[in-house]
């Protein structure tokens, strides 16, 4: 039950905080995958310090967000006493919004880079297929008040966005991804079959294409087309997860952040906010007034929750 409830927790955050491309639609794939036995929701991993900073985690196949916590529990505790702890994780399931982590981690006190990658679904800038992975990034600062948190994939957005808008038979931007052709696309179940663009044109695809590098080589994870296992039901997967966490000072942060939020907007906009501030904004009134859920993923979780079998997903 204590698994359970960690995968759960990190995908209703995900609702809450206004990404559900990481929410409540990946339980039903998460189910799956535990029963074509690609997923084990026993495994916490198994950790193997290779130096004293420097840890590897088989996964064992155990759910993401489960086997990351535990790599994050023994970080947290050897960067008390090092300075600085890395993890290199394999063999490990999706890991959901990369920024719970991240929160969770300064919350506490500490400093900390977290760094996915994915299937290969980005396109490289100025080609049509996709070759690099959304590989996202998320960076958690401690302050007096709320912790900073910054969560970015590298692509314009995730593939999980582009099933979300398909779930809910909603258009995407033209600027978001290329169909099979490679051609631009408003139509996201097109988008399904074709690449996402990076974001910021050549600067997002080579801060994506440096993470693919670093957290493959770092986690001895499978690389660009040979990833599997965060889209389907069937593969293992093989992608990398890269955690930093670094014990250091604290100094006073929430006066500059404040400056920032108070500064005079440009125009078009209503107020200038930091990283995270909307997430929270969101979180507080969907708290209050509920989580909107699309109709197809509501009925798979009804059919979950009935004993059903999971209902076959479209990749």
């Amino acid at each position: 039950m204590a698994h359970a409830a960690i995968q759960l927790e990190v995908l209703l955050e995900a609702e809450l905080r206004g990404v559900p491309s990481h929410g409540l639609l990946r339980l039903d794939r998460v189910v799956q995958r535990i029963l074509n036995g690609v997923a084990d929701p026993h495994a916490t991993g198994r950790l193997n310090w290779l130096s004293s900073g420097f840890l590897t985690v088989d996964g064992e196949k155990g759910l993401g967000p489960v086997v990351a916590v535990a790599a994050l529990d023994a970080l947290q505790h050897r960067a008390r006493e090092v300075g600085v702890a890395i993890a290199g994780i394999t063999n490990s399931n999706h890991l959901g919004m990369l920024g719970w982590y991240a929160e969770r981690i300064a919350a506490n006190g500490q400093y900390i880079i977290a760094m996915s990658t994915s299937e290969a679904l980005v396109h490289p800038w100025g080609a049509r297929k996709a070759l690099i992975g959304t590989n996202p990034i998320a960076i958690g600062v401690p302050t007096e008040g709320r912790p900073f948190v910054m969560d970015t994939a590298t692509s314009v957005v995730s593939m999980g966005e582009i099933h979300d808008h398909a779930h809910r038979q909603v258009s995407i931007p033209a600027h978001w991804a290329v169909d099979a052709e490679g051609k631009p696309t408003t139509d996201a179940n097109e988008a399904k079959k074709g690449a996402l663009a990076p974001f910021g044109g050549a600067k997002g695809y080579a801060l994506g294409l440096a993470i693919e590098l670093l957290v493959t080589s770092l986690a001895g994870a499978a690389i660009g087309t040979g990833v599997r296992g965060t889209l389907d039901a069937t593969e293992v997967c093989n992608k990398g997860d890269v955690f930093i966490v670094i014990d250091g000072p604290s100094p006073n942060l929430t006066a500059y952040l404040d400056m920032i939020r108070h500064s005079e907007p440009a125009e078009g906009f209503e107020s200038v906010l930091v990283p995270g501030d909307r997430a929270r904004a969101c979180r507080a009134h969907r708290l209050e007034h509920g989580v909107p859920v699309a109709d197809e993923v509501w009925q798979r979780m009804l059919v979950l929750s009935e004993g059903g079998m999971a209902v076959k997903q479209h990749t």
